[in-house]
């Protein structure tokens, strides 16, 4: 019985530990009308092979003039990304820019620059609230301590397949362009308080994709926790 028990309370705290230390999350805003934007992508795509960091493609749609629509973004895409200026205290976005955790941002160009802050993202402090799925359609946030500003829950679904887009107008024409954990689909799910909260989770739009829902700052905040759904 006490050895049962035993097993029982090291399965019960297993999740919890791993909880305690979240994947690093790296956003990569591009567009495959930038013409300086493919270098980023592959470094993007060699990240998220890493098992401690969620790599993120956002694609967005502010180059769309050029002559290239861009196949992946979406108006809410670029929202997200001028929030992340305005918290950064930026002049204006750009492409190809990366953010880390929410809390520092670099130049895609500058992939030492990006090793650097995720080295620092991974050193921070962290305690993060429990979270868990239940079901298909819900996920329950824990309680734990709300950042000045407020905290809000996010819906973020991927595709980690990889895409070789073939660009026929602008200033990449010609040009394929190599894509991996293209975020589909961005939702906010609600505002978190501090209090253990249960948020409904819409039905995915496609197939095969990831499902991720982060707990982050009010306004591109720093990320304070991440679930992946298994």
């Amino acid at each position: 019985m006490r050895k049962a028990a035993l097993f029982c309370l090291i399965l019960w705290a297993a999740p919890l530990a791993a909880a305690a230390k979240p994947p690093v999350v790296v956003e990569l805003f591009t567009a495959q009308g930038c013409a300086s934007c493919g270098e980023a992508n592959a470094h993007l795509n060699k990240l998220a092979k890493r098992e401690d960091l969620l790599a993120l493609t956002f694609a967005v749609d502010y180059w769309d003039y050029l002559g290239w629509p861009d196949t992946f973004a979406r108006p809410e895409f670029t929202t997200r990304q001028k929030a992340y200026v305005e918290r950064l205290n930026l002049r204006e976005p750009y492409t190809p820019q990366v953010v880390v955790d929410g809390r520092a941002q670099a130049g895609g160009l500058q992939t030492e620059k990006v090793e650097q802050l995720i080295a620092l993202a991974q050193k921070a402090p962290r305690n993060p609230p429990d979270m868990a799925f239940v079901g298909e359609r819900r996920v329950d946030v824990g309680s734990g301590r709300v950042p000045r500003g407020g905290a809000e829950v996010w819906l973020v679904r991927f595709d980690p397949r990889e895409h070789d887009v073939v660009v026929k107008k602008g200033d990449n024409r010609g040009q394929t362009v190599a894509h991996r954990n293209v975020v589909r689909e961005l939702k906010r799910l609600g505002a978190w308080r501090g209090r253990p909260t249960a948020y409904r989770l819409p039905t995915a739009g496609e197939d095969g994709l990831v499902t991720v829902v982060l707990v982050q700052g009010a306004g591109g905040g720093r990320i304070l926790a991440v679930k992946v759904k298994e």
